[in-house]
Parts: C-alpha cells; structure tokens; sequence
C-alpha cells in the first residue's frame, strides 16, 4: 500500500480510511469494532458519525485520529499514512495536525481559559498567530472570559473553550466525540453554532460522533455505522431525516418480528465519499 494519496486529492481530503479494520482480543474472545471502513473527509466539511451502541462509530474516531490503533487497513491524514509513522511522530501529528474535542472538557483547572486555549502551542515551543487567536476567541465570543479559570465559567463556556484550543493550531481536522453530551439545549446549541461557523467561516474540518438527530443535523453529511461498518449515508441532513435513518438501525440492531430490514451493506453500496 502506498504511504501517501495522490496529490490532485492530498489538496481536497483532510483525512482518509481504506480498509480499516480493528479487532480487540484474539481467538475465541475477539471482537471486532470496525470490520473493513473505508471513508473520505472532504477538507472544508463537517461529517457526523451516528449509529447504534456498539456500531463502532468511537473506535473509528479514536483510529482516524491517532488515538488507537488499527489492526489493517490504513488512515491518512492531509495525505500522510498513520501507520508508517513512529510513535514520535504520531505524537506530533496529534499535537499540530489534529485537534480534540471530547465530552468532558479536560481543561487544566489551575490554567487560565487563554491559557489553556493556547496550551498545545506553548507544549510545541510556538506563540499563537494574533490575527488566528483573535479568530477563533471571537468565534467562540470568549474574549471578555480569557483571565477567567475554568471553575469561574458555565459548562458550555468550558466546552467552547476547549473548540478554541482545538482550533488554535489550525489543525488539518479537528475530532469531536459526542460534545455536547454534558450539556443542556441551550449550550449545545452554543458549541455546535461555533463548529459550524468554524466549518462555514473559517475553513476548518470537522468530524463529529454524535447519538443527537439535531447535532446531527448541523454537518454537511451524516454517515451510519451498524456492526463495525457503513451502512448508509445522508446529505444535507435534517433532524427528522436523521431521525429515521436511525429508527430503521436501531430496528435491526435489536431484531424482533417487527424489525425493519437492515440497511444495504456496503457491497451494494458505494464507500462513503468516494
């Protein structure tokens, strides 16, 4: 397999799965999480990633991402195979390329939120570009809060906090695991307008995992995972759309007289995005 994807798609895809596939355990007690996920994350767009418990929807994220590792397969980033690189430099792909964004905030409580914001440029010896600084603290309508410590500011102040300082890197992609699980409507509706705009506005790529039908509904596509792999994709969602695609998953994860068929597998469908 090739390290890197051509150049005319290097341009235009911010991250990449062929193949992929992990399993934990061996012998008569593996598992699979993902069974052969093979997707494309056009730079510029936000895609959710929704499916039932157990789909594999976090593994892939955690694989795409560097946080795990994968079994086969392959994940580029920006053109740049995963498994070809050293642990040092998986380090520093995840520090300068990738930004995180998780349910719990994981902020440093004794770090101011400008601070923290501008923490992975401190850990990596950079200062913040001012103009891009003053971008994404506005985007995040932060800036009369960056003295304050993370106790001083409301739940979706913290997670809008920790957008800032996946964006101040100005990663090729940014990963967002269920970020708005911790909160209510109001300050959902608050990180995932940020995301949106970061996506709309200023160029940015995000892929999002998510069980919410409206936080769904704020990416540019939605894809299904079911049993370790996708099932089905969803352009331009809205809630209700998303909604029941995953009634009919949900249906047939669970079985029973009365369940709806499961979706076409992905041999009699294209890969997502490709």
């Amino acid at each position: 397999m090739t390290t890197t994807v051509t150049a005319d798609r290097q341009a235009s895809v911010a991250a990449q799965a062929v193949e992929l596939r992990k399993v934990y355990g061996s012998g008569q007690t593996a598992v699979t999480a993902l069974a052969g996920v093979s997707a494309t994350f056009p730079a510029g767009e936000l895609t959710g990633i929704m499916g039932p418990s157990g789909s594999g929807k976090s593994t892939l994220m955690h694989c795409l991402a560097g946080l795990d590792t994968f079994t086969s397969g392959e994940v580029y980033i920006g053109g740049d195979a995963l498994s070809t690189m050293s642990d040092k430099r998986l380090t520093e792909l995840r520090r300068d390329r990738v930004g995180f964004v998780f349910q719990q905030y994981n902020l440093l409580p004794t770090l101011t939120a400008e601070e923290n914001i501008t923490l992975p440029l401190a850990i990596a010896g950079r200062k913040p570009d001012p103009a891009w600084f003053d971008a994404v603290v506005g985007a995040v309508r932060l800036g009369d809060r960056l003295k304050h410590r993370p106790n001083e500011l409301s739940g979706g102040q913290q997670q809008r906090l920790a957008c800032a300082r996946a964006l101040i890197t100005r990663p090729a992609v940014v990963f967002a695991d269920e970020p708005t699980g911790n909160l209510d409507s109001h300050s959902s509706a608050e990180v995932l307008d940020f995301l949106r705009h970061s996506v709309s506005d200023l160029g940015q790529t995000v892929v999002m995992v998510t069980h919410e039908p409206t936080a769904a509904a704020y990416s540019d596509r939605v894809l299904f995972l079911a049993d370790g792999l996708i099932v089905d994709e969803l352009l331009a969602p809205t809630a209700e759309s998303v909604l029941d695609r995953m009634k009919v998953l949900d249906l047939a994860a669970y079985g029973g007289e009365d369940a709806a068929p499961r979706p076409p597998s992905p041999a009699q469908v294209p890969a997502a995005g490709v």
